[in-house]
């Protein structure tokens, strides 16, 4: 690594160098910052985790409904998240993920009638997604490995990283799809007039192909935390803990702390 340029990387599988700008983000653990960047970059709920395939898939025939389901998914993520931080100390262990559902459940019904009744166009459009917001992994995902584990205010930011993580996602794949197959954005004419649509990308071949397209894309330029061979670890998952804001990283071992813990265990027997 160059100390003018810490973003530059050898490659050990091309043997050049590969730029990664996830190596000039240091954010400390679990505050707000963090936890925005977190959902949008290093842990992209669509691109990253493959999380929402469903309304990804479907919702992303024209930007605007795209703005829509990401918009009303974050407002969804936001409020859950906050109200199971708040009840995780009262909610008992073996309710754990029916009160999740309960408080989800709940949201959905508020958004699903204000969209009903201010925006009924788009209420049309999005059809039964909006109700399957419930069953959503992403939201149903922070509730269990984040909101209940932390306080109001990290819990916020959480939900609202991967909320917009996931809007901005969807606008990315509607934009191609709906360029492609319809020569609109947003539905503005922006194609020439000799432009023969290819109706395929508004299909669900089409989006099949656009979404893997921009997956490779992550892969290939190792964005985020996807194809890490060094000792670099996003996750803080390491025995030290956060790996960004550790200026030892590159002497460091890189010992997950599930191994340290089992060897801890066997020089203790």
């Amino acid at each position: 690594m160059s100390k003018k340029n810490p973003g530059m990387q050898i490659d050990p599988e091309l043997g050049r160098k590969r730029f990664e700008l996830s190596r000039y983000i240091h954010l400390k653990k679990d505050t707000a910052p963090e936890r925005v960047v977190n959902g949008i970059y290093f842990e992209n709920p669509v691109f990253m985790l493959a999380l929402g395939m469903c309304p990804t898939l479907a919702t992303t025939t024209s930007v605007t409904n795209a703005v829509g389901m990401g918009l009303s998914t974050t407002a969804i993520l936001i409020m859950s998240n906050l109200f199971i931080s708040l009840l995780r100390g009262i909610i008992p262990e073996r309710m754990r993920m029916p009160s999740y559902i309960v408080i989800i459940a709940s949201f959905v019904t508020i958004v699903d009638f204000l969209m009903a009744g201010f925006t009924p166009a788009m209420y049309e459009s999005l059809g039964v997604y909006i109700p399957l917001i419930v069953v959503n992994c992403i939201i149903m995902g922070r509730a269990e490995a984040y909101a209940g584990k932390h306080g109001p205010a990290a819990s916020i930011a959480d939900g609202a990283g991967m909320g917009i993580g996931f809007t901005i996602a969807l606008i990315v794949v509607a934009a191609v799809r709906e360029l492609l197959g319809n020569g609109t954005f947003a539905g503005f004419r922006v194609m020439p007039s000799v432009y023969e649509p290819i109706n395929i990308f508004v299909l669900a071949p089409g989006a099949f192909l656009v979404l893997a397209v921009f997956v490779a894309i992550m892969n290939r330029f190792h964005i985020g935390a996807a194809r890490r061979d060094d000792d670099w670890d996003p996750t803080g998952r390491f025995v030290c803990g956060d790996c960004r804001m550790c200026p030892r990283v590159h002497g460091c071992s890189g010992k997950p702390a599930s191994d340290a813990a089992a060897d801890g265990r066997e020089g203790r027997g």
